[in-house]
């Protein structure tokens, strides 16, 4: 037998392999937490989370993303300002005030735009179901109904329009009930 035995790998120069049939050096891999087989109960401490981290640690004020200042999300584009306006327009000739009442509340503190159109809508579609409850207690109402509700869609067609060009729109005879 030789004396001699191979250099251990730390005894080797940086950069140069280990001769054949020296013991490769030990490496630290990290390994999965191996998995109970199907049906057996977890070890104790199987799938536990870690502990939290102390103050300090962790994610800082000042990096990756900045909070979102809007409770609802971020701020909408121009495009979908206006397709919200319309719809809150529109919407209310279908369903009365509930279109309007529902865009307001969603886009109210994410768009002023959509929240001052969608405003203006559910103030006037409100104003309207007023008027057809009183018109249809008399009876001369009765026959004014059919005009009134023409004259609410020539102007729910004007403040789409208005909507749609990216302009203002204040309906007339509307109360102010929601700003």
């Amino acid at each position: 037998m030789d004396d001699q035995q191979a250099p251990a790998p730390q005894d080797q120069p940086a950069g140069q392999p280990p001769p054949p049939g020296a013991p490769l050096p030990p490496q630290d891999t990290p390994q999965d937490t191996p998995r109970p087989p199907y049906g057996a109960p977890a070890p104790p401490g199987y799938g536990q989370t870690a502990p939290p981290l102390p103050p300090g640690y962790g994610p800082q004020p000042g990096y990756g993303r900045p909070p979102v200042p809007y409770p609802g999300g971020g701020p909408i584009s121009p495009s979908d300002a206006r397709m919200w306006s319309i719809l809150a327009h529109l919407g209310g000739t279908f369903l009365s005030f509930l279109v309007p009442l529902v865009i307001f509340l969603v886009f109210k503190d994410r768009d002023l735009f959509v929240r001052r159109h969608s405003a203006a809508a559910l103030n006037f579609h409100i104003t309207l179901a007023i008027a057809y409850i009183v018109l249809a207690i008399t009876v001369i109402g009765l026959l004014v109904i059919p005009f009134l509700w023409l004259a609410s869609l020539v102007f729910t067609i004007l403040a789409s329009i208005a909507a749609g060009d990216g302009r203002d729109y204040q309906y007339p005879l509307s109360l102010k009930l929601v700003h």
